[in-house]
């Protein structure tokens, strides 16, 4: 009765942790993917950037909404040009993950000079990312900055 009870009592405590571990490790893969998406822009590697979106990807920024194509046939160009002239610092950063689904959430500053002018931006950043068979892949961002 007793090693009956001692099972059933470390069961009760290694199925929370086994699962706090695993959950741990999907949201390190998380922000590695977010991390990595954003050095292969700073790299001015669009061909890697590209391959963190998931396929059907919405990026929301300045009021616009683009598709992955879109997105590839334009705007990250500039992303990377604006990436490779300024100085993105995170200041704060969460993941939560759910099952095959996680959210990122950032804020940040960014500083350098672009195009002529002085930049000094707050930014916040979220990111909606799924998991699939090649890894977790971005689903939707949205940048903000002020």
């Amino acid at each position: 009765m007793r090693s009956l009870i001692l099972s059933l009592a470390l069961a009760a405590f290694a199925t929370p942790l086994a699962a706090q571990t695993a959950h741990a490790g999907s949201e390190d893969e998380v922000r590695d993917v977010v991390q990595s998406f954003h050095s292969a822009l700073e790299s001015g590697d669009s061909t890697t950037a590209l391959g963190y979106l998931h396929p059907e990807v919405v990026i929301y920024e300045g009021g616009h909404a683009e598709t992955l194509a879109q997105y590839r046939a334009g705007h990250v160009r500039g992303d990377i040009a604006f990436a490779a002239a300024t100085n993105r610092e995170v200041v704060e950063a969460a993941v939560t993950v759910w099952g095959d689904q996680a959210l990122y959430t950032s804020t940040s500053r960014t500083t350098g000079q672009y195009r002529g002018r002085e930049i000094d931006s707050r930014g916040t950043e979220t990111m909606v990312l799924v998991r699939t068979p090649e890894g977790w892949r971005i689903r939707h961002i949205h940048w903000s900055s002020r």
